[in-house]
């Protein structure tokens, strides 16, 4: 009978034990209260139907432990859609010192991000994207020397990137599109840096060539107000699967080399790039758009092989290549924008048939278009350049 009592004892011991041992650690118990009476779920949102603080909160939704510690934090029902939270984002999160993952869904989470997130050595991934934060980026951020992403877009950010953030030694994706971010990009030093997107801000200043590491995959810089040349940096980026570089003041040459990255989107209209456009080889890639700047010259029959081609609002000169009208008409070619440039002809029958699918402008060149084509109405009704300027041109 003892020896029966002595084993009953044991195992309640052990019971009693292991539940000790997964209690969660009493800062980060009363740090997920904090975050939770600043929040509340948006009509339709049940998220936080879980956080009774009565059972144990490593339980609970969007919540995960490691021992008694929280490691994540997912804020928010993550299905694609679902209403997200609304209020502001507590202080507390700082005193998660486990923290190496923390998420909010999109919703109405407003006010500044909070400086205590600098107190969080582990973190490794930090997405608040989508809702209404303010404010400025902590520069705090750039103490943080394991964090590999920072997704903050969609967002109502101001001031400026902290140069700390951008030498962030092991940094991978990079977001802060669609905020009010100003000042100059700042040089980014992680050598595994292969997402960047600053996109839609006021970012401004020129870009050195060594600024940004040749490791980048995808790299948007569009509607900004950037400026200066890019040739140097572009040549060391033979990475790049994307590039949208558009609406800024960019200047100087496009170098031909990057018509030979694996790039299945390139995209550098609406600046002021200048000179000619000569791929080193057949372009492959599918969509290319030059439109809008001050280039120069012959167009290069090495762009023929592009689906979808914008060179319209340009300088190009001379007469468009065989290899294009060949390719426009087996439905190769899906767009053809030449318009307003000073173009002086284009080899292809008046009773030629442009495939259905097929889409080509030439008005406002300096010829008269063989073929009627219909054009977007902002190419205006002009079918012809004045000779005035095409002589002007010529001279």
């Amino acid at each position: 009978m003892a020896g029966k009592n002595i084993a009953s004892s044991f195992f309640y011991l052990c019971f009693f034990i292991h539940h000790v041992v997964a209690i969660l650690d009493p800062v980060d118990f009363l740090s997920l209260q904090s975050i939770r009476k600043d929040l509340e779920d948006m009509p339709g949102s049940n998220f936080f139907s879980s956080w009774d603080f009565t059972s144990e909160p490593c339980t609970f939704s969007g919540v995960y432990c490691d021992s008694d510690k929280v490691i994540a934090l997912n804020l928010g029902d993550p299905r694609a859609g679902s209403p997200g939270l609304t209020g502001r984002l507590s202080n507390a999160i700082g005193n998660l010192s486990s923290l190496a993952e923390f998420t909010v869904v999109p919703g109405r989470i407003y006010g500044a991000l909070p400086r205590s997130l600098a107190n969080l050595k582990n973190l490794r991934f930090l997405g608040v994207n989508r809702n209404f934060i303010s404010g400025e980026i902590p520069a705090g951020l750039g103490d943080l020397r394991h964090l590999r992403t920072i997704d903050l877009s969609y967002n109502q950010l101001t001031g400026t990137i902290p140069l700390a953030v951008g030498a962030l030694p092991e940094l991978t994706n990079m977001m802060l599109c669609h905020n009010h971010l100003s000042g100059s990009v700042p040089r980014f030093e992680s050598q595994t840096l292969t997402r960047l997107d600053l996109k839609h801000n006021t970012l401004t200043g020129s870009i050195a060539p060594d600024s940004l590491p040749s490791s980048l995959q995808y790299l948007s810089l569009s509607w900004n107000k950037l400026y200066g040349p890019m040739d140097q940096l572009l040549n060391r980026m033979d990475q790049l699967n994307f590039l949208d570089l558009s609406l800024n003041q960019f200047t100087g040459p496009i170098p031909g080399r990057i018509f030979s990255f694996p790039l299945t989107n390139l995209q550098l209209e609406r600046n002021q790039f200048s000179g000619s456009v000569e791929p080193v080889d057949e372009v492959s890639i599918p969509t290319v758009d030059l439109s809008y700047n001050r280039l120069s010259g012959n167009i290069s029959p090495m762009l023929a092989s592009v689906q979808n081609l914008y060179l319209n609002s340009n300088r190009f000169t001379g007469r468009v290549p065989a290899s294009f009208v060949n390719r426009l008409l087996d439905s190769s070619i899906q767009i053809l924008y030449l318009q307003h440039n000073y173009l002086t002809g284009i080899e292809i029958s008046p009773t030629a048939v442009i495939p259905e699918r097929s889409s080509l402008c030439l008005q406002y060149n300096c010829m008269v278009p063989p073929v009627d084509t219909p054009c977007p109405l902002r190419s205006g009704f002009q079918k012809t350049r004045p000779t005035a300027q095409c002589n002007q041109w010529r001279g």
